[in-house]
């Protein structure tokens, strides 16, 4: 119903996702001489984390922001205010679906909604 309520332009319906990424990447294979064991370098790790959160309105919009680290509770509430604050600005009614994150779920966040 909200996907069918999307296409008539009655509501706005966007899709929130966090995924964080690791700057450095273990090697999955490796060649060896045929007799020879196998082995592995160790390398150094290079960077931290890399997150993106976005929030996506299918052929319209991509909204995204990328954090060192991970996505902190300040800045995922941050970012629905300001979801919140443009919606009421355009008296457009936003459903935002989002899966069962930690940060969904979190204290502050339910005592926002609540």
């Amino acid at each position: 119903m909200l996907e069918w309520a999307a296409a008539a332009g009655e509501i706005d319906l966007k899709y929130l996702d966090e995924s964080g990424f690791c700057a450095w990447s273990e090697p999955s294979y490796t060649y060896y001489e045929r007799g020879e064991q196998k082995r592995l370098e160790q390398t150094r790790r290079r960077g931290r984390r890399l997150s993106i959160v976005g929030l996506i309105q299918h052929k319209i919009s991509l909204v995204y922001g990328l954090v060192i680290g991970g996505v902190e509770r300040k800045a995922y509430i941050k970012m629905m205010e300001q979801e919140a604050q443009q919606a009421a600005f355009m008296g457009r009614l936003r459903v935002i679906v989002q899966d069962n994150g930690p940060i969904h779920q979190c204290h502050e966040v339910k005592q926002l909604w609540s």
